[in-house]
């Protein structure tokens, strides 16, 4: 794998006025693998406690996720990428689970960008990301990235609305600044929004917020319990939670499935809605 920490200093580099390269203005025909992951059980345990996910030889979904980042952060900090990762917006992520993963089995990933498309904001784009054993997809992460542009895409406008009261919460978390420089270590996304108060305010936030993909293992975490064997998690990141905070966690059935949400503890704010089917 990528070692994550060089990957990130590249792109801050890269940020500095003067040193910027020209960005290429269609997605770059490679895809990139790695063969033969393994996980190491001290490191899951860390990613369980950070999380919230109970010790078990059964590996998260979102564990799979950060397994295979460094492949697609190697990715995202090529040259030719069309959306530069400093100031990028994580929008979204679906993670498909095929069958449980547990410690032990090997793992191959490959990871490749797909679907650039206008946004009213700039340009998005989805960076997937598949994990397989023994030739065998068992695991397939979509995450949907917002590169900001001056200049507007020319995609759909939202209309806001009237924004719904929160539902009623089934647990509030307190989140603590701890909390991004502990999955920044356990996840190897050390993105400075998360972890530091000048790297957060250089991207226009008055203080770090917590990573969206800790937001959605977390709300994994509530309901792992009753969570079945095969199926898809499917996040929409809404405003950042910031650092630190209270959140408000609500979840209920339907259908075949759960739709869940993350809110402000206090004052109702919309941070992540999810289902599970």
């Amino acid at each position: 794998m990528p070692a994550a920490g060089t990957l990130y200093r590249r792109a801050m580099l890269g940020a500095l006025p003067g040193t910027g390269r020209r960005r290429g203005r269609e997605l770059p025909a490679v895809e990139l693998g790695v063969s033969g992951v393994t996980v190491e059980p001290a490191h899951l345990a860390d990613y369980d406690r950070v999380c919230g996910f109970r010790l078990a030889d059964r590996l998260p979904a979102t564990y799979l996720h950060v397994l295979g980042f460094p492949l697609s952060l190697r990715l995202m900090t090529a040259a030719d990428f069309p959306i530069p990762l400093t100031g990028v917006v994580h929008v979204a992520n679906r993670i498909t689970v095929r069958r449980p993963v547990r410690v032990g089995e090997s793992v191959d990933f490959r990871t490749y960008a797909e679907n650039l498309r206008p946004h009213d904001r700039g340009r998005q784009l989805d960076v997937v990301l598949v994990g397989s054993v023994d030739g065998e997809e068992v695991w397939r992460g979509v995450s949907t990235y917002l590169g900001k542009e001056r200049t507007a895409g020319g995609g759909p406008r939202r209309d806001p609305g009237d924004r719904p009261a929160a539902p009623a919460a089934s647990a509030r978390w307190r989140v603590t600044p701890r909390v991004g420089t502990d999955y920044a270590r356990v996840s190897g996304d050390h993105n400075p929004i998360h972890t530091s108060k000048l790297g957060a305010r250089l991207f226009g936030f008055p203080r770090p917020i917590a990573h969206g993909m800790w937001s959605k293992a977390r709300c994994l975490a509530a309901l792992e319990s009753r969570l079945p064997d095969a199926y898809t998690v499917d996040v929409a990141f809404k405003l950042p939670v910031p650092l630190p905070s209270t959140v408000a966690f609500s979840a209920a059935t339907s259908g075949d499935g759960w739709d869940f949400a993350l809110h402000g503890g206090r004052d109702g704010r919309p941070h992540l809605v999810g289902t599970v089917r």
